[in-house]
């Protein structure tokens, strides 16, 4: 027979309401009653319907995930992140994936809001960076936070987590030029995303420290993908003056910039150096490993998520954070020949 919130209430003596505050997690319970309430929820197996709880209420338990982002691990890693913190506050999630260069973005995302009565939305690139996307949600005074790139945070902004890209890129970039590189190359991520234009700016502020020349034709635009490295390698490595390293904007691109090198006949490190960003399972998948900047993305989206019932809920805990990557060194880079 199903355990229901009226016995779990009589086990615990206290009233239904009492109950539901507690699997709601809301404040100011007594954490007495908070733990009685909890033991008799162990002790009969009882487990709250989240779904039913989130369309009697007047208040809604589901969190959205909106993401446009090809990239299989990030897209997995920011899943389990808010998921755990949804699992953890009593939370449910909702995933939606989308296209941020539709003309109907807007309008998809407030009808959805609307019509599955979110909490709040977990934003991440580019649409976290969309100032029309913001405008929207804004106007029917949704509940969201921001994934984003970042040096400082801004109160007037919003809620945020800003990872700061730009220091990641300094630090990677110094890693190189300290085994003696100088001709350094850098493959680009998609443009419409800041966290490219943040990694870039790291990449040049590196070059700017140490005295060395920027040249653009070292610079090659692509998008987060493998194909991506593969054909920006190709550029790089065919200029007669090719480099001795490469920065790549995310570890996805900078295997398919070890691949195109080995096709090309080249040793890495010994021939080149290349070193990504992130630190996902490519990273650890190619060979060498990749030498790359750690961006604990599970991390950053249970502290987004948190941020946002925090929120919600009104809590002065709800405040932005800042995450500040650092290089991981493995066998992709090495002294400069």
């Amino acid at each position: 027979m199903k355990v229901t919130i009226n016995d779990v209430a009589k086990h615990a003596g206290v009233s239904i309401k009492t109950v539901s505050r507690v699997t709601n997690n809301e404040p100011s319970v007594k954490q007495a009653t908070i733990d009685k309430v909890n033991k008799s929820i162990a002790e009969l197996d009882y487990l709250p319907n989240l779904a039913a709880r989130n369309l009697a209420g007047t208040k809604s338990y589901v969190i959205g995930f909106i993401y446009d982002n090809p990239n299989a691990y990030y897209v997995i890693d920011m899943q389990n992140g808010i998921l755990s913190s949804c699992k953890e506050l009593g939370y449910e999630l909702l995933i939606h994936p989308c296209n941020a260069k539709s003309d109907n973005i807007c309008q998809e995302l407030t009808t959805m809001v609307k019509h599955a009565r979110l909490a709040g939305l977990v934003l991440t690139p580019p649409l976290s960076e969309d100032p029309k996307i913001l405008q929207a949600l804004d106007k029917i005074d949704a509940n969201y936070v921001r994934i984003i790139a970042g040096e400082k945070i801004d109160s007037d902004s919003g809620l945020a987590v800003l990872v700061d890209d730009k220091h990641g890129a300094v630090s990677i970039t110094q890693h190189l030029i300290d085994l003696g590189h100088k001709n350094i190359g850098f493959l680009s991520g998609d443009q419409h995303h800041e966290s490219t234009k943040a990694r870039l700016s790291g990449y040049t502020q590196a070059l700017l420290n140490n005295n060395l020349a920027l040249d653009q034709q070292n610079i090659i635009e692509g998008e987060y993908s493998f194909e991506s490295g593969v054909a920006g390698a190709k550029t790089l490595l065919n200029r007669v003056n090719k480099p001795t390293a490469i920065v790549a904007c995310n570890d996805e691109i900078a295997a398919g910039a070890l691949f195109a090198a080995r096709l090309e006949g080249l040793d890495i490190p010994n021939d080149i150096s290349i070193v990504g960003f992130e630190d996902s399972p490519f990273s650890r998948q190619t060979w060498p490993k990749l030498t790359t900047v750690h961006q604990p993305n599970q991390k950053i989206a249970q502290m987004a998520t948190e941020l946002l019932i925090a929120n919600r809920r009104s809590q002065k805990s709800a405040q932005s954070k800042i995450f500040i990557p650092e290089p991981v060194i493995r066998d992709s880079s090495s002294k400069a020949t």
